[in-house]
């Protein structure tokens, strides 16, 4: 089993972005922070060139995604598209590192950096390297709280710096359940989980193992099936199952095995909730049946998959929006970090899951969308509207269901 399996995903880790100007020490602060040599160092101004991201765990931080990016002062050539490239990695930033030379001082570039980074609401450090080559150093008086002096190079203050960043990032640390409130210790649950020629071979995608990860934390049982076999096992089990989770894309069927008694909602629904975007996408799935010929629609995914013939994103959504609405609208489309920032041409945008973005992301999508008048909602939403079953899936929230009345 690939590696990558059995580690923590990337949306569930804290982002820690690295910023800062060129030779500030970016790359050998990552390498100590981590205690080893991941990043290139050199003397040569603009080693790093785009962002660099590496998983793994930090103590006593836990599981991080440390990201290094380019030199906010970067004028080469190609030093605009390399400073847009550092601004992405602040959308997804849960704790922002803005790295200052100590014998230099805060410039203008880091001033304008750290205002953006406020503007944000990002909590961060910021962190004086190379005090080893500055040793008159001493902190700003109006960066006192926020500011720590390091040496990346004779890893002084390092552990300290760990000890402050693990502080932050337990203020942003994400505790909204997934699943879990909606249930008590020895709940059984039935997920149903189609296998067809878009599901991955020989594993589970992330929702569903997530799902299932969080029951067991839970003290509560998970039963998998596919549809098919859905009709049998809830006449085994009867009343003693509490929760059905589905598939969005068979909805419609589903739909129709579970007795209205039993609570059913989707895997699509259920990290809408999790990702802190269930309201809104609920008011945007609403626009669905206003669209009229040409309204152009975005069709936006957290992934980069190898687009299936019968791919959701590409193939089916299209056909379920033009079926449902009976108009003919523009499709365009984005996946992983591109998603635009302009969309004033676009009436609606339909997102996936977001399994693979942590909530800072997803936030700042939803956000970039609110700000231009573009409602929003994401696949599984989507298709319970389409097919009429919306107040059903979204009765185990019972605080949602009035957006819909």
């Amino acid at each position: 089993m690939p590696a990558s399996l059995n580690e923590t995903p990337s949306g569930e880790r804290v982002h820690i972005g690295l910023f800062g100007c060129r030779n500030a020490g970016k790359s050998s602060l990552i390498n100590a922070l981590t205690g080893q040599d991941l990043a290139i160092v050199s003397d040569f101004k603009g080693t790093t060139t785009d962002p660099v991201s590496k998983a793994m765990e930090i103590l006593p931080l836990g599981p991080v995604l440390l990201t290094d990016t380019p030199g906010m002062d970067d004028d080469s050539d190609l030093g605009q598209s390399r400073i847009e490239k550092a601004r992405l990695v602040l959308r997804s930033t849960d704790v922002a590192l803005l790295v200052v030379d100590a014998a230099q001082g805060l410039n203008p570039f880091d001033q304008k950096l750290l205002t953006e980074i406020q503007a944000r609401k990002i909590p961060y450090i910021v962190v004086f390297n190379k005090i080893d080559l500055a040793p008159s150093f001493a902190l700003p008086q109006d960066l006192q709280t926020v500011a720590l002096a390091v040496s990346a190079q004779e890893k002084l203050h390092i552990t300290e710096l760990k000890e402050r960043l693990a502080a932050l990032a337990g203020k942003t640390e994400h505790k909204r359940p997934l699943i879990l409130d909606l249930l008590q210790p020895g709940d059984l649950t039935v997920l149903v989980v189609p296998v067809d020629g878009s599901a991955p071979k020989g594993r589970l995608i992330l929702p569903q193992q997530q799902t299932i990860r969080e029951l067991l934390d839970g003290h509560c049982t998970a039963l998998v099936t596919q549809p098919e076999e859905l009709p049998s096992l809830l006449k085994a089990l009867g009343s003693t199952v509490k929760l059905v989770v589905t598939d969005s894309q068979v909805f419609h069927i589903v739909n129709k095995m579970v007795p209205p008694e039993i609570p059913l909602t989707s895997f699509s629904i259920l990290f809408a909730r999790y990702k802190g975007q269930l309201g809104p996408f609920i008011e945007g799935a609403v626009e669905l049946g206003k669209l009229k010929d040409g309204d152009k629609v975005l069709i936006s995914e957290g992934c980069t998959h190898h687009r299936q013939c019968n791919d959701i994103g590409a193939v089916k959504m299209p056909n379920w929006i033009r079926k449902f609405s009976g108009a003919q609208p523009e499709f365009i489309f984005s996946s992983g970090k591109s998603f635009p920032d302009l969309l004033q041409e676009v009436q609606l945008v339909v997102h996936c899951g977001g399994c693979m973005l942590n909530p800072q992301e997803v936030a700042y999508r939803q956000q970039t969308a609110r700000e231009q008048h573009v409602p929003m909602t994401n696949y599984g939403i989507a298709i319970a509207y389409m097919n009429g079953i919306l107040p059903r899936v979204l009765a185990p929230f019972p605080q949602y269901l009035e957006k819909i009345q």
